[in-house]
């Protein structure tokens, strides 16, 4: 009797409501797309029901093979650390399972499609005439401490400016490295354009797509001279959800391979030279499953009767960032995030 699979879709968690509830449809999304399969899903951080609750769930289903996906555009420290540890240390607790971790979407034409679809979109919605040589695109990505995630967004960029033809396009980032959006806004607008596309190249909503949007409105007001257009995100777009499918597919077919010829870990990368070699593991443990909420409330009222059966350390620190005092990056945000209200060094989700 051949044993049965399960695809356990893992997302990073968020204190947005309204991201979690995107998350959960896509999820759905992607189950439909799959009937073949059991499915479930959970989350590193934040929101409720943790990845182990979902693997739970999937081990009560009779599944032995569990097909794990990311739901991660790029592969830095979640894909690359907080996730797999989540999942070999299920794994480690109950042998008789086996976790086959997926790549993340990564390059894909079909984010590429999906992406010029949200963009022209929103250029519909303008409503103006102006022409796309007279328009400059600013792709906006999250933003992490690994530099080949963050190389990424900017071939994204150049992908969907030769694409669709933008006079000009620049890269942007929402925290952690630099460019942050509103310096990069303010370059962009120096170059003379007549209409600004600002496209977040995320998957679901959050604190970081609103904060996005909250910069472009500041840098608009201060240069009511250009048409300032505000792209949505991916969310569930036929052709992501089509690509998640394709990764547990890629699982089965023995061709999922991630990219680590320029990752961090393995390699001597330019000026990231001392992480290489770093443990694998999560720092989000002392955030799982504890609760959506405002931003800026105490989410750390949550039940704990859940069992931990490992020793975890609290002492643990994420590896600075050797950029972090760049002039365009986080500094630049003033002492407190006016959408997190916190300080804008922290990783916000």
């Amino acid at each position: 009797m051949e044993e049965q699979y399960g695809v356990m879709f893992c997302g990073h968690g968020s204190r947005d409501k309204g991201a979690v509830e995107e998350f959960q449809a896509a999820a759905r999304g992607l189950k439909e797309r799959l009937p073949q399969y059991e499915t479930d899903w959970g989350f590193l951080e934040f929101a409720t029901p943790v990845i182990r609750t979902g693997l739970d769930a999937l081990r009560d289903k009779g599944v032995r093979k569990v097909l794990a996906v990311p739901g991660m555009l790029f592969a830095a420290g979640h894909a690359k650390n907080d996730i797999p540890s989540v999942l070999n240390t299920y794994q480690a607790q109950n042998p008789e399972l086996s976790v086959s971790y997926a790549r993340e979407l990564g390059i894909d034409l079909k984010l590429i499609r999906a992406a010029g679809d949200r963009i022209e979109e929103a250029l519909k919605k303008s409503g103006k005439s102006t022409s796309l040589e007279e328009t400059l695109l600013v792709v906006v990505g999250r933003g992490t401490s690994d530099p080949d995630a963050n190389s990424n967004v900017s071939k994204v960029t150049r992908m969907l400016w030769e694409g669709l033809g933008f006079g000009w396009a620049e890269t942007a980032y929402s925290g952690v490295t630099f460019p942050l959006v509103e310096p990069g806004l303010e370059h962009a607008a120096r170059l003379n354009y007549k209409r600004i596309v600002v496209f977040p190249y995320f998957l679901f909503t959050g604190v970081l797509v609103q904060r996005i949007y909250h910069y472009t409105d500041i840098v608009a007001a201060k240069h009511p001279e250009i048409e300032f257009v505000k792209a949505p995100y991916l969310n569930d777009h036929p052709l992501v959800l089509d690509a998640f499918a394709d990764r547990v597919e890629e699982i089965r077919n023995g061709v999922n391979n991630m990219n680590c010829q320029l990752c961090k870990y393995r390699e001597q990368f330019l000026g990231f030279e001392n992480e290489v070699g770093l443990r694998q593991e999560s720092h989000h443990h002392h955030v799982e499953g504890i609760g959506t909420g405002a931003v800026g409330e105490t989410l750390h009222k949550h039940d704990h009767n859940h069992v931990h059966s490992y020793v975890h350390d609290h002492d643990h620190k994420h590896h600075p960032y050797p950029h972090a005092d760049h002039p365009l990056g986080p500094k630049t945000m003033k002492q407190k995030d006016p959408v997190t209200l916190e300080s804008p060094m922290k990783e916000n989700k």
